[in-house]
């Protein structure tokens, strides 16, 4: 059987007509040149050259092998370029988790922003709770996840992205004098929580800070998704609190308004096994880094 370097050199020789320039492209010399389409020549016995002293011309047989050898030579290049990026993390797929809140505005201009980067990548989105997100982490069906902390597993690595506020939810039949303004104003007011099973880190954070601000809200109902806190507000059932990218959403009949005394407290983490072997992941990894969504603080200082 022929090798490919022998199917080279052929094309290169047909494509110049001449074994000295075609040498010089291959960055090798004649005799050696010439001993590859003579052994090539023999594999398939049959001739593919006629040479003279003055001319090199594809035979018959020459003429028809050369597509199929270019095909052949290209396809080789082909591979030898997708193994490199691959390596390089320019080609393959990153599976990536996200809860659905991150999905509102960090995910979406994140992901705008590496496609341009890695355009050669596949990014397979999986939506999921942030303690599945560590469970898949940990057995390699996600390579990096965009989560709420903290992880608490020692095998994984994690950097905040985010930082945002708290916005108040209020149903549009409520004036804007009986809005809650501060966290103390919440006290005794019909508030939707988040669930503690499901959202703890939502629940834990909003149960500090009502501690600290000496507030005990009537908790009408515990929830554990975003949408399903506007919904409820919507449907007039409570106040709620929630991160200022939930105002993307639009709910009809919910008003938000800043929460006077917030800071940007609410966090979302990026996660991942510093293990993880995937060369894709280490060049996200290297783009993260350097483009991390501003905080709200940050935005409004600009």
């Amino acid at each position: 059987m022929f090798e490919l370097v022998q199917l080279r050199c052929f094309v290169t020789v047909a494509e110049e007509l001449h074994f000295g320039r075609a040498a010089a492209r291959l960055n090798m010399t004649q005799p050696p040149l010439s001993r590859h389409i003579q052994v090539l020549e023999r594999i398939l016995k049959v001739e593919l050259f006629h040479r003279s002293s003055r001319s090199v011309r594809l035979t018959a047989a020459g003429s028809a092998f050369l597509a199929e050898a270019a095909r052949i030579v290209e396809m080789a290049d082909s591979a030898i370029t997708t193994a490199r990026a691959a390596a390089q993390g320019q080609r393959g797929a990153v599976s990536l988790g996200f809860t659905a809140a991150s999905g509102y505005s960090f995910l979406p201009r994140f992901m705008s922003h590496t496609q341009e980067a890695m355009d050669g990548v596949r990014f397979l989105l999986k939506e999921m709770v942030s303690s599945e997100q560590v469970e898949s982490l940990l057995s390699g069906r996600i390579d990096i996840g965009f989560l709420r902390p903290p992880t608490r597993r020692s095998e994984l690595e994690s950097m905040t992205v985010l930082r945002e506020r708290f916005v108040v939810c209020s149903h549009a039949s409520v004036p804007e004098a009986d809005r809650p303004r501060r966290l103390a104003d919440f006290d005794q007011l019909p508030v939707i929580m988040y669930a503690q099973d499901k959202a703890r880190y939502f629940h834990d954070l909003l149960t500090g800070l009502f501690a600290q601000a000496k507030a005990e809200p009537h908790l009408v109902q515990h929830v554990a998704q975003i949408h399903t806190t506007l919904m409820l507000v919507s449907a007039g059932h409570g106040f709620a609190l929630v991160p200022e990218t939930s105002l993307r959403l639009h709910p009809e009949d919910v008003v938000f308004s800043p929460l006077e005394d917030a800071e940007p407290i609410v966090a979302l983490n990026a996660a991942w096994r510093p293990e993880n072997e995937n060369p894709a992941l280490a060049v996200l990894l290297q783009i993260l880094r350097s483009w991390r969504e501003p905080s709200t603080e940050a935005r409004e200082e600009q």
